[in-house]
């Protein structure tokens, strides 16, 4: 097992925690809002202790979902039993064995006083969805986009064509470049630095 690891970032209005669990070195992220001490929970991976420990902690709410792959879905039935909310998209929603909402591309999720966009991008899974904080330069692409390319879609319901198309023109396209990139394994980028890389991706193909 993984040691947890923990940092944090943020301004006035926001902080974001990291921890990384699993054997998969999955990347699990709390968004709060400084106002009122309101906070999400993205991607119930691993060590449900840990998580339901952290959660109580900053005062999540509930838990988003950016996919249903099995490695970032380990702790949901502990958090669900604990009484958190989890919400994931339709598509992917059969991957896991409950959740409480359906999440829609280009909706708003309030945290205290933050605004948390939906934008579904699929291509990893048929149902991947990312979330960007409104009015700061925040991208939570969950499998999508990591430094170096897309994720991996060789596995049952990955598409690449898809999820190129995804990252082009809704992450490249439509987010300033100094957008910072949290993925869901590995270390942060920017949309700056992974944007000018698009097409040789698409030329090696993944």
């Amino acid at each position: 097992m993984t040691p947890a690891h923990t940092f944090h970032i943020g301004d006035t209005d926001f902080e974001i925690h990291k921890v990384v669990v699993g054997d998969f070195d999955n990347n699990v992220f709390v968004l709060r809002c400084r106002h009122t001490g309101d906070a999400v929970l993205i991607d119930a991976a691993n060590e449900h202790d840990l998580l339901l420990d952290m959660a109580e902690r900053l005062g999540v709410r509930k838990v988003l979902e950016t996919h249903g792959h099995w490695d970032h879905i380990q702790a949901i039935p502990q958090m669900r039993d604990a009484g958190y909310s989890v919400g994931v998209t339709t598509e992917d929603a059969d991957m896991l064995d409950s959740y409480d909402e359906l999440l829609e591309h280009d909706t708003v999720i309030e945290v205290g006083d933050l605004r948390l966009r939906t934008i579904k991008t699929p291509g990893h899974t048929p149902g991947s969805i990312c979330f960007g904080i409104e009015g700061k330069p925040v991208l939570f692409s969950g499998d999508t986009l990591f430094p170096g390319g897309p994720g991996n879609t060789s596995l049952e319901g990955g598409d690449f064509d898809t999820i190129i198309a995804s990252i082009d023109e809704l992450l490249f396209s439509a987010l300033p470049a100094d957008t910072l990139v949290l993925p869901g394994h590995g270390d942060d980028t920017t949309i700056g630095a992974e944007s000018p890389h698009l097409q040789e991706w698409v030329d090696r193909g993944w």
